[in-house]
């Protein structure tokens, strides 16, 4: 066992599969002790069981680490704050939340359903929220912390999973809002978009140049989490990791502006919008019909 995290607690909300459990065996092995939140429900988040986040406290336990069970839904307040008060009554404070907690429902938008946009945008956004809600407020007084989110690179618009996208584009908001609100009170906030194989990759259809492991994120995640990441000034940070390689996302900022003596009419933006001002090219469209022209073509291609 390491000691990248030593003293420290951590709670990890998905963490009963996947990445999520990969953060908490990482965590553990880390020295941190390690509340497990896990809902249990199958990828569409149905049919809950408490056995999952119960597995994973074994296995740490297995390991010579500390853990807990928390198998509450954290898409309500109640549950997202349960996490927290678990972690400050089993272990007496809260250094770090990682927010992996997430489902899949897709759909086209033109046929997506309220039922089908509102349970993904409460489990990753919501879900999200309610567990930074609770650990800011003890992390505020503890004069330190860390916050997680999990986002995705479909945070740049996807063609079946509207919902997944808002909520994913959402948390980055929330992390650079808690990053902006909590900085004087020395708590940190970034966010993570894996590329990994988990059971939510394994649909994607498309071969992914680049894809790693569970544990490579893990590893990230330990490091954002660790007392180097916080002295390195590392938040309102977006990163992706894909096997061997970790990417920072830019920040978002104005690309170009032109300005209207006597203030704008429709004939004037007509004239200076395409020319002056322009487009910035969507990275996404353009994979979006490179994979049109190869499905026409009968091949499979590359992201």
């Amino acid at each position: 066992m390491g000691n990248f995290l030593a003293g420290k607690v951590i709670a990890v909300t998905g963490a009963g599969r996947g990445i999520g459990r990969a953060v908490a065996l990482a965590a553990a092995a880390e020295g941190a002790r390690v509340v497990v939140n896990d809902y249990g429900v199958s990828m569409d988040g149905v049919s809950p069981t408490s056995e999952i986040a119960e597995g994973v406290v074994k296995e740490i336990l297995a390991a010579g680490g500390e853990a807990v069970a928390v198998a509450d839904d954290i898409s309500t307040m109640a549950g997202g704050q349960r996490v927290v008060d678990v972690a400050v009554s089993s272990y007496g404070r809260i250094d770090g939340v990682v927010c992996v907690a997430g489902i899949l429902r897709e759909r086209m938008l033109f046929n997506m359903s309220e039922e089908e946009w509102d349970p993904v945008l409460a489990t990753h956004l919501k879900g999200t929220f309610t567990v930074f809600r609770a650990a800011s407020a003890v992390m505020r007084k503890q004069r330190g912390g860390t916050l997680i989110g999990f986002t995705s690179g479909n945070h740049q618009g996807s063609v079946s999973q509207a919902n997944y996208s808002a909520a994913k584009g959402g948390i980055i908001s929330l992390v650079r809002s808690a990053a902006l609100g909590l900085n004087k009170y020395g708590v940190t906030a970034n966010a993570v978009a894996p590329v990994a194989r988990t059971r939510m990759s394994a649909n994607v259809p498309m071969e992914l140049a680049e894809i790693g492991s569970a544990e490579d994120v893990a590893a990230l995640v330990v490091y954002l989490l660790s007392d180097s990441a916080r002295e390195q000034g590392i938040t309102g940070q977006v990163y992706t990791v894909a096997g061997p390689k970790i990417a920072v996302w830019a920040q978002p900022r104005e690309l170009r502006a032109a300005y209207a003596s006597g203030g704008w009419t429709v004939d004037k933006i007509a004239e200076f919008l395409p020319g002056s001002v322009g487009v910035d090219p969507m990275p996404m469209l353009s994979r979006l019909q490179e994979m049109e022209r190869a499905a026409r073509e009968g091949s499979r291609p590359n992201a």
